[in-house]
């Protein structure tokens, strides 16, 4: 069955730069040009919530991995993070001296790793926004940066032309890609951690392995591709482009598999939900489209090398094997490997894990806009200290 687009969202008013879903796929968050962000509700006739505090264009949103917690960065050179809740609390601070293009939680929730107009990429710690270290080998504008899935290494995408992969604890860059030929205004890890993918102004979907080093395979299309997305089991990936169209490619044949229309204007943002079974989109429309996958909706974790045949447009590729974790479909018949019980238990107490760490997440976010609010009020008493002083030296003069 073909992608169905489900419902579409109109609330912004600007262009559309970036969506995220949660984790429970209840909520979708989106940022805009027109300097918010809007959280929505996945549930029929439940209202918007508009969250205003950044002073410039939103250039980048996501959702924490617990969904407790929404960071967000801006043209006004801050990142911020929000309580999505009906009074969109927020915590800020200055990130970078340039543009931030982009935010991405690792795995845990624990870091924060940001990209900005001034070539580099940080590494924050998300509980009281400490700065770790940057990153500083691009040459130009650095557009997207992401965590693999294992919080391992980074991946940086640049207007300098490359894609560099970093490791988070020599902070060293590893490799550099240097095979597009345009900006790369994005990538990110294919979910086995082992193989990454980006696009760019030369209109390329191109994957690397990167255990290797070496292209994997390579898609060329008639647009500017502005965002990517890989599907969970990583047999599909999602593209979004100037030429207002969404394609989905299969990993697996190396082929374009849907190209769909909806935007009027450039799609600028593309997104899987947590599971698979949506994705979202947006444009320079100022729409947000959540469309119904319908696709392999029954995919399991086998991994085995796949021969993915020829590119998108025609050519061949290394001639190499797919087997960066790429998935077979298959039935769900395998030996659980413990009882109903047991495994009810487990699941229990990961959902108990899972609500403690978002507790933890809103409370220590709460200490912070409670400290910044006491900084406030501390730099307010001072002042009419100050004052206070200067008017009783006056009338002793």
């Amino acid at each position: 069955e073909d992608p169905s687009l489900e419902r579409h969202f109109k609330g912004h008013r600007d262009a559309v730069t970036s969506v995220d879903f949660s984790c429970a796929k209840k909520q979708l968050v989106s940022g805009s040009m027109d300097s918010s962000l809007m959280i929505w509700s996945m549930k029929p006739q439940m209202r918007a919530y508009r969250f205003m505090g950044h002073k410039d264009a939103v250039l980048c949103v996501q959702f924490s991995p617990s969904g407790h917690l929404v960071a967000s960065g801006s043209r006004d050179k801050t990142v911020r993070l929000w309580i999505p809740s009906i009074k969109g609390e927020s915590t800020v601070f200055k990130a970078h001296t340039g543009t931030v293009r982009s935010v991405h939680f690792s795995s845990d929730g624990q870091s924060l790793v940001t990209a900005s107009d001034d070539k580099t990429v940080k590494v924050w710690m998300v509980h009281r926004q400490k700065f770790l270290f940057s990153l500083s080998q691009h040459i130009n504008w650095v557009r997207c940066a992401r965590f693999s899935p294992d919080g391992r290494l980074i991946v940086s995408s640049s207007d300098d032309k490359t894609v560099k992969l970093w490791d988070k604890t020599s902070r060293e860059c590893i490799h550099s890609f240097c095979e597009h030929g345009g900006f790369v205004n994005h990538v990110d890890f294919h979910p086995s951690g082992s193989c990454i993918a980006a696009g760019g102004t030369d209109s390329t979907v191109k994957l690397w392995d990167i255990r290797m080093n070496r292209l994997l395979q390579h898609y060329q299309g008639n647009s500017v591709v502005n965002s990517l997305s890989f599907h969970p089991s990583g047999n599909y990936l999602v593209t979004a482009s100037s030429d207002s169209t969404l394609k989905i490619l299969d990993l697996l044949e190396g082929r374009l598999l849907y190209t769909l229309h909806g935007h009027q204007g450039p799609a600028t943002c593309v997104a899987f939900s947590r599971g698979g079974d949506f994705f979202a989109s947006g444009g320079s429309d100022e729409q947000v489209m959540v469309w119904k996958t319908n696709f392999d909706t029954d995919y399991g974790d086998v991994v085995k090398p796949q021969k993915y045949g020829s590119s998108v447009d025609g050519t061949h590729g290394t001639g190499s094997e797919m087997d960066c974790g790429i998935h077979h479909k298959k039935t769900k018949t395998q030996d659980s490997g413990g009882t109903h019980e047991q495994q009810e238990e487990e699941t229990s107490l990961a959902n108990t894990l899972e609500h403690i760490l978002g507790q933890l997440d809103v409370l220590t976010q709460t200490v912070s806009i409670l400290e910044q609010r006491l900084t406030l009020t501390e730099d307010k008493l001072k002042e009419c200290l100050e004052n206070q002083q200067k008017i009783i030296q006056n009338k002793t003069n």
